[in-house]
């Protein structure tokens, strides 16, 4: 069976976007949450929070898609002033839709890069367009969004629960063999196995990932020794070094990694970096981050914290 794909795109991620919600690897009570709305006619104005490559803005032209409403896409961390909601925003939401399947879609994408006084602005608009306009927000931090836009808001959290993990993967799996298979890439499939794993939840990186090792024609186990020493090598360079501002810089610039995948490495490769007395402290902190991590405001500054800890507290070899 072949998927759907766009090809006027060359990036798969792109190329095998889903079109519907039915397509979308979703937890089933969100994919079910949604699909009564999309049944009803009418959608609320939605907040999909969740870390990179789940799903959020997907899902978002995927309800587009399944009303056949007129939708404007705007990335919010690029257009992020307040000009931006009198000229963009605005003037979209204030014209009648051309379409009888329901009323006008933004998805303002990356929302938690819009400025306080945009954010401000933008709950007003939310009210006074409503019968017309829906918006779709897209943030990968809840707490950069106000309140007040929050309140306006269906909030739906991508975050995939433990019990979902298994089934989402095998899902995103079958179809990642169909895309390789469609683009008659030779692969072996324990090797995709791993690289999904090592990439969940974020599904595209693990698609532009395939991409990139594709160009030989073959997905075999050279890509996890790449996947290993090319994303973690700066890293561990800044932590022999102590170099905090290029640890900062590698984490910020890596935020699709997911911190336990940092964790996980630091404590694989634990006897080739730190000496053999330091060890047991270092699983200690990967183990106490690691927990934190489930429930902190901001991941980001949790991995810094633990990268500054091991700094401190671990000797290197």
């Amino acid at each position: 069976m072949m998927i759907i794909c766009d090809d006027t795109e060359y990036v798969w991620a792109q190329k095998y976007r889903p079109k519907t919600i039915d397509d979308c690897i979703l937890p089933e009570h969100t994919k079910s949450m949604i699909k009564k709305h999309i049944d009803s006619g009418e959608i609320p104005h939605f907040l999909f929070i969740g870390g990179p490559g789940c799903g959020k803005t997907t899902a978002a032209y995927a309800i587009a898609n399944d009303i056949g409403c007129d939708v404007l896409y705007v990335n919010a961390s690029l257009e992020n002033g307040i000009d931006m909601l009198r000229t963009t925003f605005q003037s979209f939401a204030s014209t009648v839709s051309l379409s009888d399947s329901g009323p006008k879609i933004i998805i303002g994408d990356e929302a938690d890069g819009l400025s306080g006084a945009a954010q401000g602005g933008l709950k007003s608009l939310q009210e006074q367009f409503s019968k017309n306009c829906r918006f779709i927000f897209t943030a990968n931090h809840r707490h950069k969004i106000i309140d007040p836009i929050q309140s306006r808001c269906t909030v739906v959290n991508f975050a995939i629960g433990n019990a979902d993990k298994s089934k989402l993967a095998a899902e995103f799996f079958r179809r990642v063999k169909k895309i390789l298979e469609q683009e008659k890439i030779e692969y072996d499939a324990k090797i995709v196995a791993e690289l999904i794993k090592i990439n969940f939840p974020d599904f595209r990186k693990t698609l532009n990932e395939l991409q990139r090792y594709s160009t030989t024609g073959k997905i075999d186990a050279g890509i996890l020794i790449n996947l290993t020493d090319d994303a973690f090598k700066e890293l561990i360079t800044g932590l022999k070094q102590k170099n905090f501002a290029t640890i900062r810089k590698w984490i910020a610039k890596n935020s699709d990694i997911e911190d336990t995948v940092i964790y996980r490495m630091l404590f694989d490769k634990a006897s080739t970096i730190f000496t053999s007395q330091s060890i047991p402290q270092l699983i200690l902190i990967l183990a106490d981050y690691g927990y934190k991590s489930g429930f902190v405001v901001d991941k980001e500054v949790n991995t810094v914290a633990a990268m500054v800890e091991i700094m401190s507290s671990c000797t290197f070899q």
